[in-house]
């Protein structure tokens, strides 16, 4: 009967006045704050009619309370819901509905429209948070009791998260994640990664994915250490920072920005002792160029939103282009089209099973069913194979997932949309090689006969209001027909051929 809170708490400095959070040189907070602010925000809560297993939605900018708003959730027992701030009126509607939050925390200059669409779903409260410390949900905690009896819970089945993730059907399926889903993991990670006393975590990443928030931040909360908090990826700003920090945790975007940098040098890492990659392929010449840069290997792993972490690379025993064995406790396998396991270096399906996997998916019992085996191991959908000595290479995904600047992007999602443009026939989605993005999402179009004219800038410009930017396609390229096979499926890696130069 574990709260992941809980178990986080323990683990605090002993010092009350020890930096948590240094977000700039008159900004900091310490884990005695983190205490009382934790327990202000969960007796809000708690007035508000939150109880054990309520969703409490949250679409906000990155600031230090945001973090608070996680933890609080936490300690009141609450389902934490973050999404994505990209994310349009359109997807927002969706996932309210689905959810059923009792409360919906947003950005300030949003408050109008999303009042409106939550109250389509029936949901009691609406209040803002900002990231210049304003908002309806700070003023109304200011107040409140310092102090909060955290919420017990069955750490292996009380829900901790619910992140959603768009399905190949264009409706996206909540990942519910367990208190003890999110404890296994942190603990594998601060294990594999060796935190030590005294690191401190360069954090910018964005906190409504599982990379930054589950990953970094309670890695480092559970470490009982500081972190220097960006509320955005900015190069000048990193490098400034870099020599007082000793882990830096990034997706590719990130380190190939960084390389175009001359600023960026081995003195700007002279402090450094780890820098992490995922959320997205890294290209082998970021990779060679990063280590010929600064002398540091960049340490790959690999999860997904419905495991956090299941690999990851051993400090000093990194394999270039690998994403290392599983973590303490997972394992890992790969499989064929019937499911019969496949031995090394055998090409399949990578399948996981550990305490890191996800309980299942949110009001969708068949989908659930769908994605587990009977042993337990969970099918990732992702190819790759594993060798002799139990390192997981991954060689591309079954479910054709583009991941675009370290985002999820499930293409009929935007096949859908694309399809609803007048002009439009049919269309494709693939994910092209980007020297920025990792992954370019770009767009195959067959215009409707005797339709009206559709050019490349009229799609883009109709994709922008209904979705996330990291969803709109770069390029839209036109063609007569899409190639199929014999059974009718669209040979997308057919496109991903003809089309692989178009970023380069």
């Amino acid at each position: 009967m574990t709260n992941l809170y809980s178990q986080l708490e323990q683990r605090f400095p002993d010092d009350p006045s020890a930096v948590f959070i240094e977000a700039d040189a008159d900004e900091i907070y310490t884990y005695g704050a983190l205490r009382r602010l934790t327990a202000r925000y969960a007796n809000l809560l708690a007035e508000l009619g939150v109880e054990k297993g309520d969703r409490v939605a949250v679409q906000v900018d990155k600031s230090p309370e945001a973090i608070f708003l996680y933890l609080a959730c936490l300690r009141a027992g609450a389902v934490f819901l973050p999404m994505n701030t990209a994310y349009q009126a359109g997807e927002v509607d969706y996932i309210l509905g689905d959810a059923a939050p009792q409360v919906f925390v947003c950005q300030p200059e949003r408050f109008s429209d999303m009042r409106d669409l939550a109250a389509r779903h029936c949901v009691p409260h609406v209040l803002t948070l900002g990231q210049a410390h304003d908002g309806t949900f700070i003023n109304a905690a200011a107040g409140k009791s310092e102090e909060f009896l955290t919420v017990p819970v069955d750490e292996a089945e009380d829900v901790a998260a619910i992140l959603y993730t768009s399905g190949t059907t264009g409706r996206p399926k909540g990942a519910m994640l367990t208190h003890r889903n999110l404890a296994s993991n942190t603990q594998s990670l601060h294990q594999v990664w060796q935190f030590r006393p005294g690191d401190v975590l360069l954090h910018a990443l964005p906190i409504f994915h599982a990379h930054g928030l589950f990953v970094a931040t309670n890695t480092q909360v559970w470490n009982g250490g500081a972190m220097l908090y960006l509320n955005n990826f900015d190069v000048d700003t990193v490098i400034d920072l870099l020599p007082r920090a000793t882990v830096f945790m990034g997706v590719p975007t990130y380190y190939v920005r960084l390389l175009a940098s001359q600023r960026f040098d081995r003195a700007a890492c002279r402090n450094m002792r780890l820098f992490v990659s995922g959320s997205a392929p890294l290209l082998e010449e970021t990779f060679l160029g990063f280590q010929e840069r600064t002398g540091f290997t960049i340490v790959e792993r690999y999860g997904m939103t419905e495991t956090v972490m299941n690999t990851s690379n051993p400090l000093g025993g990194e394999k270039a282009g690998s994403v290392g064995p599983p973590l303490p406790g997972v394992e890992a396998r790969v499989t064929d089209d019937a499911g019969n396991v496949l031995g090394p270096d055998e090409v399949g399906t990578i399948e996981v099973r550990g305490p890191n996997v996800l309980k299942g998916y949110w009001r969708n019992e068949e989908k659930t069913r769908s994605e587990f085996r009977d042993d337990g191991f969970f099918i990732t959908g992702d190819m790759g194979r594993i060798d002799n000595e139990g390192y997981v290479w991954i060689m591309g995904r079954a479910k054709d997932l583009v991941i675009s600047g370290g985002f999820n992007v499930y293409p009929k999602e935007v096949e859908l949309a694309i399809d609803l443009i007048d002009g439009v026939d049919e269309s494709a989605i693939i994910g092209l090689p980007h020297p920025d993005f990792g992954e370019g999402v770009t767009a195959i179009v067959v215009k409707k006969p005797n339709g009206p004219d559709v050019t490349e800038q009229k799609i883009i410009d109709s994709l922008r209001g209904d979705l996330a930017n990291y969803k709109v396609p770069k390029r839209v390229f036109f063609v007569d027909d899409l190639p199929r096979n014999t059974m009718g499926k669209v040979q997308k890696n057919q496109l991903r051929d003809r089309y692989t130069d178009t970023y380069q």
